[in-house]
């Protein structure tokens, strides 16, 4: 399984990226670990605020692009509704992700 996720930073930012292990990866956000990405290493990771699970990567990497194509306004509408097939059903096939339970 991998997972799409979406971290809002200390700046109001909000950083989008994959993952084999959500636990994990949020480990290296938020304790700014060696493989920690480099805009969380600069734009401070705050909050986990959405995971999406597909069943292999070239799913969670489509859903990764077509949200890093979103506006900031439509990111925020993702989070708060959970609305992958309004704001991206001509791009992905929204069927194909599940969100999950932030933990």
């Amino acid at each position: 399984m991998y997972y799409t996720y979406m971290l809002r930073c200390k700046d109001n930012s909000i950083y989008t990226g994959i993952t084999t292990n959500v636990e994990r990866r949020m480990e290296e956000h938020f304790g700014k670990d060696k493989k920690c990405a480099k805009y969380t290493l600069r734009h401070e990771a705050k909050k986990l605020e959405g995971v999406w699970m597909s069943e292999n990567r070239i799913l969670a990497s489509k859903l990764e692009y077509h949200i890093k194509q979103l506006t900031k306004i439509q990111k925020e509408e993702l989070i708060k509704k959970n609305n992958l097939q309004e704001l991206l059903g001509e791009k992905v096939e929204a069927d194909q992700y599940k969100k999950i339970e932030i933990f």
